[in-house]
């Protein structure tokens, strides 16, 4: 029997990058996939091609930030499959640019994805999950939320915030059964990471022991794992997956 056969798992932002590599992972252990993201386009792909292979797949056009919506499909979920076993909460954006250049929308629209995008959905989930007495959250953080990162401030925010929603929620809902986890990615070869020059991913492959830029597959592990029996008594903590970046 596979890992997650028969489990319900929610993926935020599945349509493209270590998302859509967390969703491909889920499936092949059997998950039944609920993809969410704004791109309708790539996540209905995605769940077609998931499908066509023999695996539990649907995508919901989701804007993370808007509580009703997530509120809702949440209940479309749990109503389809009678129950939620995992959240992935990996939906972010960024919007880069140093304090003295930095646009109050460019600040308002990191938060509102990227912290409360995680509050909203996790609000949601967790609510079906503590009727249930089980559940794993996973929430993404990042290594610059460990030590900073140079035109990064709203980011850097929301990635910090989320270490410390993710240890308030551990301890608060253990009691309910529910495991909530951290994962502090470094730098990975996505999309988002296109508009980084070229010497300055020279730099960053330099300083990284492991002498190269993470796989999304490498993020979408790390989740797998979290979320499985063998991480039964694992919960508030925070997963570095850097390749050795912040050592």
């Amino acid at each position: 029997m596979k890992r997650f056969e028969n489990k319900v798992v929610i993926v935020t932002g599945g349509a493209a990058g270590i998302g859509k590599s967390t969703v491909e992972n889920f499936s092949q252990e059997g998950a039944r996939l609920s993809i969410w993201d704004v791109n309708a386009e790539k996540g209905n792909q995605l769940a077609e091609d998931l499908t066509k292979k023999g695996g539990i797949a649907d995508f919901h056009r989701v804007d993370v930030t808007n509580l009703d919506e997530v509120t809702a499909c949440v209940a479309s979920v749990r109503k389809k499959h009678g129950h939620i076993d995992v959240l992935i909460n990996n939906a972010g954006i960024t919007r880069d640019a140093t304090l003295l250049k930095m646009e109050a929308e460019q600040f308002s629209q990191v938060i509102d994805v990227n912290l409360k995008g995680v509050f909203n959905c996790g609000k949601a989930v967790a609510a079906v999950m503590a009727e249930q007495q089980s559940g794993v959250i996973i929430n993404t953080s990042s290594i610059v939320a460990l030590y900073g990162n140079f035109g990064q401030t709203n980011y850097v925010a929301t990635k910090s915030g989320v270490i410390g929603m993710t240890k308030v929620w551990a301890r608060e809902l253990g009691r309910k059964g529910i495991r909530v986890n951290a994962v502090a990615p470094g730098f990975i070869a996505t999309e988002m990471v296109t508009t980084i020059p070229e010497k300055v991913i020279e730099a960053l492959n330099s300083k990284t022991p492991l002498g190269r830029l993470g796989e999304p597959k490498d993020i979408a592990n790390a989740y797998l794992f979290l979320a499985s029996e063998e991480a039964s008594f694992i919960t508030g903590t925070v997963l570095s997956v850097d390749g050795g970046l912040v050592i």
